[in-house]
């Protein structure tokens, strides 16, 4: 939400209708350290890298 006045409630009215999933994706998508590991990943040649990518954010991949 680019531009969006933090302060507003009404710039947030689609957060009610949100699931945790969305939540969760809003956060990770601003998380610095989760930009850094998932850099790390792509870099990567092991799957090593996405096992740790797993455990520390609790994520799932399709597929």
């Amino acid at each position: 939400m680019p531009g969006a006045d933090w302060k507003s409630e009404s710039a947030y009215h689609e957060v009610k209708k949100a699931e945790t999933v969305d939540i969760a994706w809003e956060w990770l998508r601003r998380d610095c350290e989760y930009h850094e590991d998932f850099r790390a990943l792509l870099s990567s040649k092991t799957s090593s890298a996405t096992d740790h990518l797993r455990r520390k954010w609790g994520l799932t991949f399709p597929g």
